[in-house]
């Protein structure tokens, strides 16, 4: 049987975590899945620029005005000091809670990818939970877009962290990590986007390369995408290949369900496995 060193890498979205209605953070959301979290679970969290736009309307009684990269870059500082305040205020107090900002570059040189593994291993040991978010406010798209560019041009294989459900795949694939979540807009990906009742609840193989043919199969009933801006399932497919292909049990899934609840397999959702 193959040891894990992590328990759980989990990721949510920006959209779980808003209450479109009245315009503010959804406190219930991430005050359910913040009791949840524990050492041994790594967390990456989306949200930090829309809840910096709330939190700036909020406080200004108008949204900033200018260039569009600058507003969102603004808004993401200020959301992140939100986004954490909230976890850290619905964690249970007797663990730490840690904050990690990563780039592009943190996962395609190898001193770093190392280098952040071992942070992330020592939190369990040292009774922590370590929230990541990628670093919006100080590597915006172009910065971004051209710092992958030239490795390319040098012939290196370079990650581009696109969002989220990528930069929690990658972690998972530095991690022996036991189980992967991401939580989405849907309860999990569907044979048929357009019919709830197709929900495709198991996804497996009896090796890596089985697996990753039913993964790729399961891909082509993919289209779309739940808002703009976000890749869409066929994406998340394609970023969970590697930590499922290494043994990690994938499990795509609504935030109204609970993380306990995932896991044991109460809750619908789909789950990608090496049987």
């Amino acid at each position: 049987m193959t040891n894990f060193d992590i328990e759980l890498v989990g990721k949510i979205g920006s959209m779980a975590l808003i209450d479109k209605e009245n315009g503010q953070m959804n406190y219930n959301t991430i005050a359910r899945i913040s009791r949840e979290l524990k050492p041994g679970y790594v967390w990456i969290t989306s949200g930090a620029t829309e809840i910096g736009r709330l939190d700036y309307l909020l406080r200004n009684g108008c949204e900033l005005k200018g260039d569009s990269q600058d507003c969102k870059t603004d808004y993401s500082a200020q959301g992140q000091t939100v986004l954490m305040n909230a976890y850290r205020q619905f964690i249970d107090p007797k663990y730490s809670v840690r904050q990690i900002l990563v780039e592009n570059h943190h996962f395609n040189d190898e001193e770093k990818r190392e280098y952040l593994k071992r942070l992330l291993l020592r939190c369990p040991k040292q009774n922590a939970i370590p929230i990541i978010n990628y670093n919006d406010p100080l590597s915006p798209d172009e910065i971004a877009k051209v710092e992958i560019e030239a490795l390319r041009k040098k012939g290196q294989k370079a990650v581009h962290l696109s969002d989220n459900d990528e930069t929690a795949s990658q972690v998972a694939s530095i991690l022996k990590c036991k189980n992967l979540l991401i939580y989405t807009s849907t309860v999990g990906i569907y044979a048929n986007p357009k019919d709830e009742t197709s929900l495709i609840r198991e996804i497996s193989g009896k090796d890596a390369y089985e697996l990753i043919e039913n993964i790729s199969e399961a891909q082509k009933a993919c289209e779309g995408t739940s808002r703009a801006g976000s890749n869409g399932a066929g994406a998340k497919l394609e970023y969970i290949k590697g930590p499922a292909s290494n043994g990690t049990n994938v499990f795509i899934a609504s935030p109204k369900y609970s993380i306990k609840s995932i896991l044991s397999g109460e809750a619908p959702c789909t789950r990608i496995f090496i049987k």
